[in-house]
């Protein structure tokens, strides 16, 4: 199975952990990581990942956050698709440009659930994939 994990979530055990949405989301987003480290999982990684962590203002968060990329099994370059894909989904749904650019990541790679934290992101249907928060991942795929 392939997932592409946005920005919010590779961030998330960063966040204030004192409220319970948040660990709860934090936890089941390092379960998932440990699946990808055990080949349980496959991860996408995406041009607009390696520029919105490249402006993490917090310089052990960036290098924390890139080592990921090491760990992914694909990679996703600007491409035509992608530029026609978040201009779509933009129009079509409000998406910001940055959002709209990782869906479309995740879709040319055929991943198949975006995870986010992103409440903006996670009442979105796209044909496609499947958009879940961390914790409903795991509970729909592990439990």
């Amino acid at each position: 199975m392939k997932i592409y994990l946005d920005n919010c979530c590779y961030n998330r055990p960063f966040d204030d952990q004192s409220d319970i949405v948040i660990r709860l989301e934090t936890e089941a987003k390092l379960f998932i990581q440990q699946k990808v480290k055990e080949n349980a999982l496959k991860l996408v990684w995406s041009f607009i990942l390696d520029y919105e962590n490249s402006r993490n203002p917090f310089e052990d968060r960036r290098e924390r956050i890139i080592l990921w990329r090491n760990l992914s099994s694909d990679d996703c370059i600007l491409s035509e698709f992608v530029k026609d894909k978040a201009s779509k989904l933009m129009a079509s749904l409000g998406l910001k440009q940055m959002d709209a650019a990782h869906i479309a990541c995740a879709i040319e790679k055929q991943a198949d659930y975006f995870i986010t934290t992103d409440r903006k992101i996670l009442n979105k249907q796209i044909e496609g994939i499947s958009i879940v928060n961390p914790t409903v991942f795991v509970q729909e795929v592990f439990i």
